[in-house]
């Protein structure tokens, strides 16, 4: 018996490591969350997230209360190489105002931004936790790369529209955002640790610089949670959201999800909710591969294990 054990230890030894793409067996999205991540979809793959939410407001100050709902886009679509995903988001937001006679309702695309998002570094890439077949305490123990994130770049452009009353200027504009964006995988896998650090309406009078962090919990193969706080800070406009919520996965390439939000002052206060999904399509997908050499240092390892079962 023991021989048999060391044989097929050793045959899955000595099989090259398998290190896939960033295209994922189950559909990846950032819904419910409002963080970006790091990885791409894959390289020819299409993904779908949206949602609808209520939007309650209150302010202390102006005295004034709102109500009104939204709808969020968010296309993905991997093209060219598996680190490299274009991006269109999209945000129309309806809202209507008490007194009604000193503010006026609010209906406007909210937010139109489209650029594209590169992976910069995978620590995992070409990489696999070595095996020893001396010692379960070093098998089992804590993985220290998992503290060294993915990072990724995003650079676009939002659009902005005459006579939004969203935006700062009644005048139609274009102005670049950028983000960074680092991603860790923690644990077992099932947490992921995801922060984002954004400039935003770059060039314009009133420069917008925020950031976004969210953890999430995989509890089994169907349900996630998570958490998540986002800030913003500029002359126009500064805030501080955190969110919570949960998604469950229908199938592979289709997630639902819900969340709510709340600010944290209250000039205005904001709450709201939502629901949402998201779907992939990727059947013009091809699995990219790279074979990683366990090295011989781990052969030696493995003939030295066999002449000691046989001794």
């Amino acid at each position: 018996m023991n021989k048999i054990k060391a044989i097929a230890l050793s045959a899955f030894l000595m099989i090259p490591f398998i290190h896939y793409g960033q295209h994922t067996d189950e559909i990846n999205s950032n819904r419910p969350g409002e963080t970006m991540s790091a990885f791409a979809v894959g390289k020819s793959v299409i993904q779908v997230e949206s949602g609808i939410y209520g939007i309650k407001e209150n302010h202390d100050i102006l005295k004034y209360d709102a109500n009104g709902f939204g709808v969020d886009l968010t296309l993905r679509w991997g093209l060219f190489m598996e680190k490299l995903e274009f991006v269109a988001d999209f945000q129309y937001q309806h809202e209507v105002f008490n007194p009604a006679i000193k503010y006026p309702d609010k209906s406007a695309m909210k937010q139109t931004v489209l650029g594209a998002k590169y992976l910069i570094y995978d620590p995992f890439k070409n990489y696999e936790k070595k095996v020893n077949i001396y010692s379960w305490k070093a098998n089992h123990s804590f993985n220290w790369r998992q503290l060294i994130p993915a990072v990724s770049v995003f650079a676009g452009a939002n659009l902005t529209f005459s006579d939004n009353p969203y935006y700062f200027s009644p005048e139609a504009a274009i102005s670049p955002k950028v983000m960074l964006i680092a991603q860790n995988h923690l644990g077992d896998g099932s947490w992921v640790f995801v922060t984002n650090i954004i400039a935003d309406y770059i060039g314009t009078d009133f420069p917008s610089y925020g950031y976004g962090i969210t953890l999430t919990k995989g509890f089994n193969k169907n349900w996630s949670g998570f958490i998540e706080n986002q800030g913003y800070m500029s002359d126009f406009y500064s805030d501080a959201i955190v969110r919570g919520g949960a998604a469950y996965l229908i199938h592979k390439d289709m997630q639902i999800d819900a969340s709510i939000s709340t600010s944290l002052k209250n000039t205005p206060s904001i709450l709201y909710g939502g629901i949402g999904f998201s779907w992939r399509y990727d059947a013009n997908y091809k699995e990219v591969r790279t074979k990683i050499d366990t090295g011989d240092s781990d052969k030696k390892a493995i003939r030295r294990a066999k002449k000691t079962k046989k001794g």
